[in-house]
Parts: structure tokens; C-alpha cells; sequence
């Protein structure tokens, strides 16, 4: 925290173009990112709260039928985009792109609503979260501008404005309409208030030199899009992953089963919030000791990033034993509480997933990027297969038991694909041994 407030000063001194430093930036991303999530969460409290688990699971279903969807279409343009140290590609084809393929994904999404022979409420709640992340996708495409000019501090803005905004704006909205829809259209109002009333401007100020206008060149699009496809499928097979159990259990359980999985599963955010930061903050040093062939460093730091998510994990199975009852009941419902069983086996999974996670990262830090797009599909095969099989038969603990199972086959394939790039290296004498 003291580290945040020092960094809040030196931005505040700082001038419109000037860069942060890396700790200040570090400090800036945490502080958005933690309260962005407690805020998402916030809404399935609201939802439970106020609702019902059916609300719950409305809202969890309209999120889990456009996120796969709009992760394709999003291409990991952000991504590319901060990492464009050499101005390949002006801002204007990176928004040209963003528009194109955003349109195209809202375009897929009312198809899928209006197919898949949802009730009119559900179509409606999708169609309206559809729109929302139509806007965040927006908003995601200046954020990648200012990533790149190392301003992470105007991001942290944007989130800070955005979560509490929009959770005040849903639970005022169902409080007083009791429609998962009308609040599903409160959310949206607010993500398109903030992507033109704060994110432009902020662009605008941080990159007052470059034109912020679509630049509509056909080459460079195409070109463009080819450039950041893999990295869109591999994010679609990431989401795909964590929704395939969802689309199940509305299927074979019903809407309000639905709820109670997602409120829990919405739990293990508070893990995978720490996770991605330490992997974020790790990963440049992971990726130069990998490159300088220093492959006894990278494998040292590898494991303590491993032992950091296995003991995470464990301490979220103990806390799931001592307290997930009485946390369940007051974060929901008593009806949600008597589910603790499965949040036992849901926070296993987290566990596991933590430090499938961690590999991830030192996959990513090693360059293999092209190996990933096998991997992510199948083990979201293997998560089809289990779900149909265990959640069917076992309900909810099945959903539970699937993930875990899950996880265990990624954290297992990631391992094996790091000893392939390691055995692919070049041999050296001065090489340690991995």
C-alpha cells in the first residue's frame, strides 16, 4: 500500500506523455485489478442477495454464451499491440480491426441467442451482456495504446471508475426492476459511458501526436488479423474452457443449479487475481533467463512460482473445509451453503490450476507459442467428455470433480511441453543443466 501511495504521487507530478515506472505501473495494475474483480464479484452477490440462484445463473449463462465469442474476436490485439515496440502498426489499424471484428462478434452472438432456444428473458440477458462486453472490447483497444506508452496507471482508472459504477448501476437497476436483463442493460450503459467519456479521452491526452482515428487499408488489416489469429483461438480455447461446465449444467441441471456453481466458481478469482500478478511480474525475468540459456535459473524460479501456486491452492482447500459454510452463507445464501462440499473440490481444482498456470507462464517466457493451440484444445475436449459424463450422473461435485480433472491434464501436458523446448535448445558448455 505504501508503495501504491508513492507511486500515486509521482504520477500525479508526472506529465501527460511521461512514462511511469515499472513499480509504479506494478502498483497502478494491482490496486485496478483487485477491486475490478471484488466488483464483478460484488454482482453475483447482488444478484443472490436480492434474486435467486436462477438470477445468478441467467446473468452467469448470458456471460458464459458471448465471452468465448468476443475472446476470438478480441485477437489479443491488446497483447500485440503493447508489445509493438517497433510501431509496425499505427493505433488507427489496431481500432479499424477492433471495430470490424466487434461488430462481426455481436453479429454471432444474437445468432447464438436467438438459435440455441433460450426463453425470451434468457435471449434478452444475452443479448444485453453482449453488448457490454461489445463495449469493454472497445475500451480494451485504447487500454492496448496506453500499455504500450507504459501508462497503466489510466487503466487502473478505468477499472476503478467502471467496477463500482457498475455495480451500483446493476443492483439499482434489479432492485428495482427484478429483471437480469433491465440490469444486464444498466451494466452496458455504464461500460459504453466509460469507453467515451474516459478511455478516448485518456488516449487522447497520452498520445496527443498520433491520430486516433480507424485507418481503413485493407493490406494492412488482413495482415493485421493473420498476425494475431493463434493467439485469439488459444484465448476462445481458454474460455471455452472455464464455460464448457456451464453450458452443461443450464442444460442438464437447470438455471438455478447454474447460479450456485458460478457464485462459487466465482471464488476462485481472489487466487487467480495474485497468480496472474506474480506470473505478469515474473515473466520477463523468466523469459531472460531462458534466452541467456541460464536454463538452472529459469528452472529455480519456475519452481518457487509452482510451490507459490500449490500452496495457495492448499490454503483454499483448508479455507473451503474450515470456512466454506458460514462464507458461502453470508457472501449468498444459506441455499448456496449447502453446496460446500463441491466448493472443497472446486477450490482443489483452483489449486491445481494455479500452478498450470505458473507452467503456462514459463511456457510462454520459453517462446512456445504455437504448441499452446494444441494443448488448450485438447484439454477442452477432455472437459467436454468429463462434464457430459460426471455432471449428469453426479450433478454439481461431478462439474467439480471435471475441473479437477482438468487441471491435473494441463498442469501434465505444460510440463511436458517445457522438457520438449528445453530438449529443442541448442547445446551449450556454458549452459546449465535444466
Amino acid at each position: 500500500m505504501t508503495a501504491f501511495i508513492r507511486a500515486l504521487a509521482r504520477d500525479m507530478r508526472a506529465s501527460t506523455g511521461q512514462r511511469l515506472s515499472l513499480r509504479a505501473n506494478f502498483s497502478w495494475t494491482l490496486v485496478g485489478n483487485v477491486v475490478y474483480a471484488a466488483c464483478q464479484w460484488g454482482m453475483l452477490t447482488v444478484l443472490a442477495k436480492l434474486g435467486s440462484p436462477e438470477a445468478v445463473g441467467q446473468f452467469s449463462l448470458g456471460l458464459a454464451v458471448g465471452a468465448p465469442v468476443m475472446m476470438l474476436a478480441n485477437l489479443q490485439l491488446r497483447g500485440i499491440q503493447a508489445t509493438d515496440a517497433r510501431r509496425e502498426y499505427a493505433f488507427g489499424d489496431y481500432l479499424a480491426l477492433r471495430l470490424l471484428t466487434t461488430a462481426l462478434a455481436y453479429g454471432v452472438i444474437v445468432a447464438l441467442a436467438l438459435s440455441a432456444g433460450y426463453r425470451a428473458e434468457v435471449v434478452a440477458v444475452i443479448l444485453a451482456l453482449g453488448l457490454q462486453k461489445a463495449f469493454q472490447s472497445l475500451s480494451d483497444v485504447y487500454h492496448g495504446l496506453l500499455q504500450q506508452r507504459e501508462r497503466m496507471d489510466r487503466i487502473a482508472r478505468s477499472l476503478l471508475l467502471k467496477g463500482p459504477l457498475a455495480l451500483a448501476a446493476l443492483a439499482v437497476a434489479y432492485a428495482l426492476s427484478r429483471s437480469v436483463a433491465v440490469a444486464a442493460l444498466a451494466l452496458a450503459g455504464v461500460y459504453a459511458a466509460v469507453w467515451l467519456g474516459y478511455d478516448r479521452h485518456s488516449a487522447r491526452l497520452v498520445a496527443a501526436e498520433e491520430p486516433l482515428r480507424p485507418r481503413w487499408s485493407r493490406a494492412r488489416l488482413q495482415r493485421l488479423a493473420w498476425l494475431a489469429l493463434p493467439l485469439g483461438l488459444v484465448m476462445m480455447l481458454i474460455s471455452l474452457n472455464s464455460n464448457i461446465p456451464r453450458y452443461i449444467i443450464e442444460r442438464t441441471l437447470g438455471e438455478a443449479e447454474l447460479g450456485i456453481y458460478s457464485a462459487m466458481a466465482y471464488l476462485q478469482v481472489a487466487g487467480t487475481t495474485v497468480v496472474s500478478a506474480l506470473g505478469q511480474s515474473a515473466s520477463p525475468r523468466l523469459a531472460q533467463h531462458y534466452a541467456a540459456g541460464q536454463y538452472g535459473a529459469f528452472r529455480r524460479l519456475l519452481l518457487r512460482l509452482v510451490g507459490l501456486g500449490a500452496g495457495l491452492g492448499a490454503a483454499a482447500v483448508l479455507g473451503a473445509l474450515l470456512l466454506g459454510r458460514p462464507l458461502l452463507t453470508l457472501l449468498y445464501t444459506a441455499e448456496f451453503a449447502a453446496h460446500n462440499d463441491v466448493l472443497v473440490w472446486l477450490m482443489a481444482a483452483a489449486g491445481v490450476g494455479f500452478v498450470a498456470s505458473f507452467l503456462g507462464y514459463g511456457l510462454t517466457a520459453a517462446r512456445q507459442f504455437r504448441i499452446q493451440l494444441p494443448l488448450f484444445a485438447a484439454v477442452d475436449a477432455l472437459t467436454l467428455v468429463a462434464c457430459l459424463l460426471l455432471i449428469p450422473a453426479h450433478g454439481l461435485l461431478g462439474a467439480a470433480l471435471a475441473g479437477l480433472a482438468v487441471k491435473l491434464l494441463q498442469a501434465l501436458l505444460t510440463l511436458l511441453a517445457l522438457a520438449r523446448a528445453r530438449r529443442s535448445r541448442p547445446q551449450s558448455c556454458q549452459m546449465e543443466p535444466l
